[in-house]
């Protein structure tokens, strides 16, 4: 799989290239936080080059217990994007790749590698698109880009149910209903193995899909994808959806961010691994540069009956299950359900103040429960932006988060929090070019 990849892409960046030998290319345009854009002299292909780089600071103040502060500084994003179309836009490619480690640890692949896919055209009103990206199947949150967010960083939601990306067939779709209205579904089928990573990729198929519709029409300057009304909508602008996935055999927590992560096998010592569900419903409002969007997400796992052995995080086996198999399994994956609630208004001048407010509702058994990580339930954050031009090219951000954390919390270093809550403040800078 790897030298199919790379031999895949290798053909995608000779493409345009034998193609502007033959007709001659010309520097079209440049700018800032769109990047270099270069056509050729048919203007049959075309070629744009952008990136962009994000700091980050993050301090954690616990209310109480040992090591009550906590501070951090990272390159949160370092990302380079290649991206082209070809045959009078029939044929488009996008090549992603991220120069940080700010994932370093995180559950998600921390692979250089972001975004690469391939993407067919056979109308201005339908695509096909094979490759690594974003999912539909996640909730709205993740359909805006890492440079395009409102508030610092993601909600709490799309930590706790989101697989990122994932590697497969992606079938979308935009139909008119009426005069103005829209209709916008999709069908996804991938790996259910989050990333491209080497070795082997376990589990089962993922199926899903999803609906928006836009009674309004469509938002100026794709703003349905974007966190802040930069454009200041002149008229209201609206796009409501629900989706679906399920993931018939996983190995990951949440049913599509990594692969391997959680093993169980039968007594032959095959793979034997429950199934994940997730549904989503969310909304996305624009107009005179408020911006208002909303999520709810619930997910669900069936176990299977013939699970024999578990396998240690060295690679052994064991037939001991704590608790029975079917909580034992369930309580190591994000069951539950949770949503998300946010506004911002970017006035005229370019400054943006932002409200959060997101609660997450375990189920009974789940690893939303783990003391570490996930023992939050709601989040308040306000946020304040100030853009230096009406676009996301260079921006400052600023977000404070008050988390209520529930019994037996513990800091990043393990310490007991001895049931008090947790302050983050956040600062980001970015520039594009």
């Amino acid at each position: 799989m790897k030298h199919v990849t790379t031999t895949l892409f290798l053909l995608l960046l000779l493409l345009p290239a034998s193609s502007f030998a033959q007709s001659g290319v010309t520097f079209n345009k440049y700018t800032m936080g769109e990047g270099i854009t270069m056509k050729s002299n048919n203007d049959s292909y075309s070629i744009n080059l952008r990136g962009f780089l994000q700091t980050q600071t993050d301090t954690r103040i616990y209310e109480g217990g040992e090591d009550d502060y906590h501070n951090r500084f990272r390159i949160r994003r370092a990302r380079l994007r290649l991206s082209g179309d070809a045959f009078s836009k029939k044929i488009s490619y996008v090549l992603a790749a991220d120069f940080s480690e700010s994932l370093a640890g995180e559950d998600e692949a921390n692979s250089i590698l972001k975004d690469a896919y391939i993407r067919y055209s056979p109308t201005s009103n339908w695509n096909i698109t094979l490759g690594q990206r974003s999912l539909g199947t996640d909730s709205r949150e993740m359909t805006i880009g890492s440079n395009s967010l409102a508030f610092v960083d993601r909600s709490k939601l799309s930590s706790a149910f989101s697989t990122i990306r994932e590697v497969g067939l992606f079938v979308e779709g935009t139909v008119r209903v009426g005069n103005s209205s829209l209709l916008r579904p999709s069908l996804i089928i991938t790996d259910g193995d989050g990333s491209f990573s080497k070795g082997k990729r376990t589990g089962g198929l993922k199926y899903g899909g999803r609906i928006n519709y836009l009674p309004f029409g469509r938002f100026r300057e794709f703003g349905e994808f974007r966190g802040a009304d930069l454009v200041r909508e002149l008229t209201p602008k609206l796009s409501i959806g629900a989706a679906f996935s399920y993931n018939n055999a996983t190995s990951d927590r949440r049913g599509g961010r990594t692969t391997g992560s959680i093993m169980y096998l039968d007594e032959n010592e095959e793979p034997a691994l429950p199934s994940y569900s997730k549904f989503v419903a969310d909304f996305i409002f624009k107009y005179r540069g408020l911006s208002v969007l909303g999520e709810f997400a619930k997910t669900w796992s069936s176990v299977p009956d013939d699970i024999m052995y578990r396998v240690r995080n060295d690679g052994t086996l064991a037939t001991t299950f704590e608790g029975g198999i079917d909580e034992y399994v369930k309580g190591r994956m994000m069951l539950g359900s949770g949503y998300n609630i946010e506004a911002s208004y970017l006035f005229p001048s370019l400054y943006l103040v932002g409200v959060r407010y997101t609660h997450l509702k375990p189920d009974k058994v789940s690893h939303m429960h783990n003391t570490l990580y996930n023992n939050r339930r709601n989040f308040y954050e306000i946020s304040a932006a100030k853009y230096l031009t009406r676009s996301h090219s260079v921006k400052i951000q600023a977000s404070f988060i008050y988390a209520d954390a529930r019994e037996g919390s513990r800091n990043l270093l393990g310490n007991d929090m001895e049931n008090k809550n947790e302050m983050i403040f956040q600062t980001l800078l970015q520039v594009s070019f």
